[in-house]
């Protein structure tokens, strides 16, 4: 069974976050192939990559070629990379106590629109739990960028593209080639709506309609995310029109936060994640887990000494965190204007009591804490703190720990 069918289905008709030039490739070699001329000959499998080989403690995920919700058997023959196998490495990248930061190294054009935004999300609240950190390693474009968006900070190489923030659908009229063929359909159907977007007849105005009312919605889903994540308005999102920004203009747009290579960036990092030399206990020659706060202030600032430690634990032993402890620490350091703390206190296991004095300390010595990650998730007391993300990942976080 040739899988054409089902890849024309998948483009035509359907909102596509997908950089264009990359979309007339691949219309360049399915529209000979679709249709009753398709001999079922597979595709030519494309070169495969491998990502480079990461530091001790850094996972790196893979974001590679066309991005769709789910591959069904397509990315031996195309090449395509899925929401759901990008989603279980991440899920694996943070139960796993040995990986103290996850990297994306994204080189995609983009893809499907379903699945895109919940993925992008799911990355977010990952994010606060460990660093997630993202490179344009050389193009993350429509759907790839809505998804390294989501991460603490995001790097492209000098020759590197970001953006493509847009949303584009396609109908094939195949009815001039029906005709040359010999080929009448008839479609019989009930609901005024059934047959929109036959693609044995040109699209009616009403089909039309429905379909760039479509576009237009995912278009808003799309800006919405992008803005949230990035510390943006909407406007300054829309203004892009859907262009592409390369190297320092992405730095310069607010899309990406440096210019640099995978080895830049995993640099930086390793540096963010080696924790003081004051950490290190003599007696035991035990190593706390990577502080985060170096990377998640602002340049200059100094994290306070005491985050991480317990004060009223002297054993050196961490006991276990139940959820209530999770979501009593992030409800503590959302209403103190400061949850990129979170995940320190979480991986120290640092009890709420102690939390809420390092709290009360910090603001007592006038000490300002700003987060590069997550400037608008500072949560207020008429929120409610059961739906904040930053909440529900610490509870996630409590529960892969018991």
């Amino acid at each position: 069974m040739t899988l054409l069918p089902h890849m024309a289905a998948r483009i035509f008709g359907a909102p596509l976050l997908i950089h264009r030039p990359k979309l007339e490739v691949i219309l360049a070699v399915l529209g000979p192939r679709i249709g009753l001329t398709d001999n079922g000959t597979p595709l030519p499998s494309p070169a495969t990559r491998s990502p480079p080989a990461p530091d001790a403690g850094i996972a790196v995920l893979p974001i590679y070629g066309t991005l769709v919700r789910r591959t069904v058997g397509l990315d031996a023959a195309s090449g395509l990379t899925s929401y759901q196998d990008i989603a279980r490495q991440l899920d694996s990248a943070i139960a796993d106590p040995s990986v103290a930061a996850i990297v994306l190294d994204i080189d995609s054009p983009g893809g499907e629109s379903g699945g895109v935004f919940d993925l992008a999300d799911r990355v977010r609240a990952a994010a606060q739990i460990k660093p997630v950190w993202a490179l344009a390693n050389d193009m993350a474009y429509s759907a790839a960028y809505a998804i390294g968006s989501a991460a603490s900070r995001f790097f492209v190489t000098r020759t590197g593209g970001v953006g493509s923030i847009g949303v584009i659908a396609m109908h094939a009229d195949q009815s001039v080639k029906d005709a040359k063929d010999g080929v009448r359909y008839t479609t019989v159907f009930a609901g005024a709506r059934k047959n929109d977007l036959n693609p044995h007849e040109p699209i009616s105005d009403e089909a039309h309609a429905f379909l760039k009312r479509e576009v237009d919605r995912i278009y808003g889903l799309f800006v919405d995310t992008v803005a949230s994540h990035r510390g943006l308005t909407s406007d300054a999102v829309r203004a892009t029109e859907a262009g592409v920004f390369f190297g320092q203009d992405a730095v310069a747009v607010g899309l990406a936060d440096a210019v640099g290579t995978f080895d830049d960036l995993l640099a930086e990092l390793t540096a963010a994640l080696s924790p003081p030399p004051a950490l290190a206990t003599a007696a035991s020659g035990h190593l706390h887990p990577p502080r985060l706060e170096p990377f998640m202030n602002e340049p200059g600032t100094t994290a306070d000494p005491g985050v991480g430690a317990d004060p009223d634990r002297t054993d050196g032993a961490h006991p276990p965190m139940t959820i209530e402890d999770a979501q009593e620490i992030a409800e503590l350091c959302a209403l103190a204007g400061c949850p990129e703390r979170i995940a320190g206190f979480l991986a120290t296991r640092t009890s709420p009591s102690a939390v809420r004095g390092h709290l009360l300390a910090a603001r007592a010595t006038g000490q300002e804490i700003n987060s590069l990650i997550t400037p608008s998730a500072a949560t207020t007391a008429t929120q409610s703190l059961n739906d904040n993300p930053l909440v529900l990942a610490a509870r996630a976080r409590a529960g892969q720990e018991k």
